[in-house]
């Protein structure tokens, strides 16, 4: 770490550059222009799916949309058909749309995705759906939390698009805040479970 002293030594001779990782909810906007600056448009929703889908690591982002835009024509629009072929997120059947089923407690449509689910293991890796689900509850329990629920609140609480707002929203309608605890305590399970470790024994009697 460098102390005030040394900073303000390089600063002045020098150039100080200062790396910080972006939140959440700015993930979508720097994607937008990463492929603006290469001639590439993106729809709000493909960069929101893009953002969730691949988190805050800008390089490994980097590296997707590298590998997206030699299967697209420079000057096209990414898209979510895009995204699905070249990425491998399906534009029905992913991670997000169970959530959004989830919220709104669609059953046909949870069967649906889960069953795609299992009859494509390999690009729904059950550690990562189990993984994305706990902080899907994570930040539903978070929004219990806030009080000021105007939208752009949400989404700076939440660390997410204001595209997706709406979908905690509506978790928050279906699932109450005790409700919300308890789907957490069951995804911890499970993907403890998932990655081989048994540890629903309760040893409290």
């Amino acid at each position: 770490m460098i102390n005030e002293k040394t900073y303000k030594a390089i600063e002045k001779s020098g150039l100080v550059f200062e790396s910080a990782s972006l939140y959440d909810n700015k993930i979508p906007g720097w994607i937008e222009g990463y492929l603006t600056e290469r001639n590439y448009k993106i729809g709000s929703q493909a960069s929101a799916m893009l953002s969730e889908y691949l988190g805050n690591d800008l390089s490994k982002i980097a590296n997707e949309l590298d590998k997206l835009m030699l299967n697209v024509a420079a000057g096209q629009e990414v898209t979510l058909k895009h995204i699905q072929d070249n990425i491998g997120i399906s534009k029905e059947y992913n991670v997000f749309e169970l959530q959004t089923a989830l919220g709104k407690k669609d059953v046909l449509k949870i069967n649906q995705i889960l069953n795609y689910f299992e009859a494509n293991p390999k690009n729904n890796p059950i550690v990562l759906v189990l993984g994305n689900l706990n902080n899907f509850f994570t930040k539903v329990l978070v929004y219990h939390y806030v009080r000021d629920k105007s939208q752009q609140n949400l989404a700076k609480e939440l660390g997410v698009s204001p595209f997706f707002v709406k979908d905690y929203e509506a978790a928050a309608r279906s699932y109450p805040y005790g409700k919300t605890m308890q789907i957490i305590s069951y995804l911890r399970q499970y993907d403890l479970k998932s990655k081989g470790v048994d540890s629903l024994t309760d040893h409290g009697g």
